[in-house]
Parts: C-alpha cells; structure tokens; sequence
C-alpha cells in the first residue's frame, strides 16, 4: 500500500513538473509572439509640381433687344465673330464647339417691371477645348478686341470659368508610389533607431488616393499632385 502511494506521489510529481514546464514554454511563446507583433505605424507623402495639359475656355456673350427677330439675327452674326477670332488666332474647327442659344422673354417674367428697356436677352457660350495650355492663355488677354466690334463677352462666374486640367495622372503614378514609400520606410528606419530596436518586415501597406489642386489662386494652370502611402512595419529587439 505504501508502495503504491509512492509511486502516485512520484508520478504526480512528474506530471506536475510537466505542466509547469508547458506553462513555461507556453509563457515564453506568448512573449516571443507579441515580441513580434511589435509594429511601427508610418506614412509617406509625395508631391509633384506639374502643369495641365488640357484648357476648357468658355466665352459667353449676350445681346438684348426689343425685336426678337433681330435679336436671333444678331446673335447669329456675333457668334460667327467671335468662331472666326478664335480661328484667327489658331485655333481648329475640332477646338471649338457652340452651345444652344437662350433667349428670355422678359415680360413673361413674374418679376416684370416696366422699367425693363429691352424685352429680350439671349446669351449662347462658345468653347475652346485644347491642350494648348498656354496659347489659350495668350488669346484670352486679347478678348478685349470683340467688345470693340459690339461683342459683349460676360465676365465668368464659378459656373462658367476658365479650367485648366492634368490628365495625366497615369504617367506619374509609380515614381510617385514609390518616393512616398520611400519616405516612409526612412520615417520607420530613425523611429526604429531612436527606439532602440531593428526595423522589420513590412507588415501592411494602403495607397491613399491621389489628389490634384491648384498651386494657387493666380495660376490655376499649374498644379499641386499629392499622394499619402500609409505603412507598418514590424519592430524586433
């Protein structure tokens, strides 16, 4: 009998050894998984400075009248001005495009007042699309030459404005992937360094959206490409 209680004593000696020695090595696979999980989290802007490469240069005018059939005749003979001042100063048949006249019956107005001089206004807009950027530019500080033979260009609104667009984006994109992660992997490197620790692997990785803006207010024909690249990278001792 006593035999036997030895053997039970030694035996759960043994096992209790050994739960001890899994909790151990259980313990230490813990600290050596979270170890690694240690994770620096980075990002990596770059920018560019380009230059659009497409102009939309809408020229709107309007003409008022008390004779409305005048007033379609008129309109007809200002917009066939204003296409051949646009072809004078070179652009193609292709570049330009005309929109639908408006025409307003003013006294149909619920507003109407019978101060109102002209019954009629009409207003059409014509459109230069081109990727001559900078020859738009140009032709536009020389508009002032159609109000001296009777054309009234309207001022543009936010609706109606001059655009300048960088349509190719495509071209840029991987340098620009790559300088921001290069960024980011440099910002990773010194926090790794300054933490005392090694950079590791590369754990996730997410490319933001690239965004394109105006430089500034007075050029809107250069602009601003930016992207973010967000990162973590895995930190060892």
């Amino acid at each position: 009998m006593e035999k036997n209680n030895g053997s039970n004593i030694i035996a759960g000696f043994f096992v209790g050894l050994g739960l001890v020695l899994l909790g151990l090595f259980i313990y230490k696979a813990i600290i050596h998984f979270k170890s690694t999980e240690r994770v620096v989290s980075v990002k990596g802007l770059a920018e560019m400075e380009v230059k659009a490469n497409i102009a939309i240069w809408p020229i709107t005018f309007k003409q008022v009248s008390n004779d409305l059939e005048y007033l379609y005749k008129d309109m007809e003979e200002k917009q066939e001005m204003l296409i051949r001042f646009l072809k004078d100063n070179g652009f193609s048949d292709e570049e330009i495009s005309v929109s639908q006249m408006v025409t307003v019956d003013r006294q149909a107005n619920d507003y109407y007042s019978e101060r109102i001089n002209y019954r009629y206004s009409s207003k059409n807009t014509v459109t230069v699309y081109t990727d001559k950027v900078d020859h738009v530019r140009e032709v536009m500080k020389k508009v002032d030459q159609l109000g001296k033979k009777g054309v009234a260009i309207q001022p543009q609104d936010y609706d109606n404005r001059t655009q300048f667009l960088f349509t190719k984006l495509n071209e840029i994109k991987p340098g620009m992937v790559e300088e921001a992660t290069a960024k980011g992997r440099e910002v990773a490197i010194k926090f790794a360094k300054d933490s005392q620790s090694k950079l590791g692997k590369l754990k996730t990785a997410r490319q933001g959206q690239f965004t394109i803006s105006n430089r500034d207010s007075n050029t809107p024909y250069i602009k601003i490409v930016r992207v973010v690249v967000s990162m973590q990278y895995y930190l060892a001792n």
